[in-house]
C-alpha cells in the first residue's frame, strides 16, 4: 500500500509506504517463521536427522509453537523499547542479537546427535532472521526519534 503525503502547499511530497503496526508485523513474521522452521525440521527429519533430545522426538508442531512464542516475546520487547528506549531500533537489534546467541547455548549442549544440534541451531537462526528485521523496521529510524513535548 502506498500513500502520497501532501505538504502545506498542496503539492504532492514523496510517496511513503504504509507499514503494518507492530503487532501485525509480529503475527505475520511469526506465522512465516513458524512455517519456515517447521519445514526445516520436516526436511531434516526426511533426511534421517532424528531431532530427538534425550531420546524423545521433538514434534514438527513444536517448532512452530516455539517460533510463535518467540515472535510474541519479540513483540513484547519491541513494544517496551519503543516506549522507553532512547534509540529503540538499535537497542532492539542489540538485545535480540544477544538473546539469539543465548538461545543457541542449550542447542549446543543438548543430549542429541551433532546433526540434530545443527538443525536446532539453524531453526533458531531462521526464526530470528525472519522475525527480528520485521519488528525492527516498525520501530522507526533512531535518528528521527521524536522529542517529548515541552
Amino acid at each position: 500500500m502506498t500513500e502520497t503525503a501532501i505538504n502545506n502547499t498542496g503539492a504532492a511530497a514523496r510517496p511513503t509506504t504504509a507499514k503494518p503496526p507492530l503487532w501485525k508485523a509480529a503475527v505475520m513474521s511469526g506465522v512465516v517463521a513458524a512455517a519456515a522452521t517447521s519445514a526445516t525440521a520436516a526436511v531434516a527429519r526426511a533426511g534421517d536427522v532424528t531431532l530427538a533430545v534425550k531420546g524423545e522426538q521433538i514434534p514438527i508442531s513444536g517448532f512452530a509453537l516455539f517460533t510463535v512464542v518467540g515472535a510474541v516475546l519479540g513483540l513484547v520487547l519491541a513494544a517496551a523499547l519503543s516506549r522507553r528506549a532512547t534509540r529503540p531500533r538499535r537497542t532492539f537489534l542489540q538485545t535480540t542479537g544477544v538473546l539469539t546467541v543465548l538461545s543457541l547455548v542449550p542447542d549446543a549442549f543438548a543430549d542429541t546427535t551433532t546433526a540434530s544440534k545443527l538443525v536446532l541451531v539453524l531453526t533458531h537462526l531462521i526464526a530470528a532472521a525472519i522475525i527480528v528485521p520485521s519488528l525492527a523496521t516498525r520501530l522507526g529510524p533512531d535518528a528521527h526519534r521524536r522529542e517529548p513535548a515541552r
